[in-house]
């Protein structure tokens, strides 16, 4: 356990002396900015149309209303995207940065066993994101009240970070075979190409009904970005999240024990 700490001690202090932290804050911050700006518009359409926010007035009477429950759904659906493609980009950083920076070989020499080393940079990336998620629903609150949005309850708020939460589990769950690839990859590229490769691929199969048996598919289905096939989610689809889970983590623990330092 003391080598746990020691590890992730050394991950946080990594992380607060960079600038990414902040960054990706700030990046996910945007999501619930822009939700209440469009809340904004809804509210004054007449004004957003003579500022030339909007072009037509088709486009407002399909968007919905300026309510609570209408921001909130915006949120989650903008958590379920761009958590996707955020947290990917941490775990690109945790564990793509030590080939960048030429601190790979001198971390698989330390005596600290590897599987430890790894063990600590998923905590990391775990609790950074879950950092970021409740930053981001905070913010919304805070959003909404500002815009003083109608239809606030305290059952749809809490029902709201449920999602929230659930939905930011599943992206995390999805984060290990990002790390592996940016490990074997040695680098930000590969697991960055795979996040979007993922991400398209998802709309692949979204299109051709078979979205509720691909992982990455399931946050998004879960934020009812896809609509109605939403209703397709089971048990199954649950499962392959947990699997392609597991062998992310498998791969990587594997892939970081056969290491060697002289590469």
């Amino acid at each position: 356990m003391s080598a746990f700490l020691s590890a992730l001690w050394v991950e946080n202090l990594k992380a607060r002396r960079s600038k990414v932290p902040w960054l990706t804050a700030l990046g996910f911050s945007l999501a619930p900015l822009m939700g209440g700006l469009f809340m904004i518009i809804l509210k004054n359409p007449e004004k957003a149309l003579s500022m030339g926010f909007i072009g037509a007035k088709a486009r407002l009477l399909t968007a919905g209303v300026a309510d609570w429950p209408t921001y909130f759904q915006l949120l989650i659906m903008s958590t379920a995207i761009g958590g996707a493609l955020l947290f990917a980009i941490i775990t690109a950083w945790v564990f793509g940065r030590e080939f960048s920076d030429h601190t790979a070989k001198e971390l698989l020499a330390l005596p600290t066993p590897r599987e430890v080393i790894v063990s600590a940079k998923f905590a990391i990336i775990a609790a950074w994101a879950a950092g970021l998620t409740v930053l981001i629903f905070a913010i919304g609150l805070g959003v909404g009240a500002a815009v003083s949005l109608p239809g606030w309850s305290t059952e749809i708020a809490w029902k709201v970070g449920g999602d929230l939460t659930t939905i930011a589990v599943l992206n995390i769950a999805l984060m290990p075979p990002v790390a592996l690839f940016a490990s074997a990859g040695r680098g930000y590229l590969p697991p960055l190409g795979w996040a979007i490769f993922t991400l398209f691929l998802a709309q692949v199969l979204s299109m051709m009904g078979w979205a509720s048996w691909f992982p990455w598919s399931v946050p998004a289905m879960l934020s009812q970005l896809a609509g109605p096939q939403a209703e397709q989610l089971g048990l199954h689809s649950y499962v392959s999240v947990a699997l392609a889970c597991a062998a992310g983590l498998a791969a990587t623990y594997a892939w970081w024990r056969n290491a060697d330092q002289t590469e």
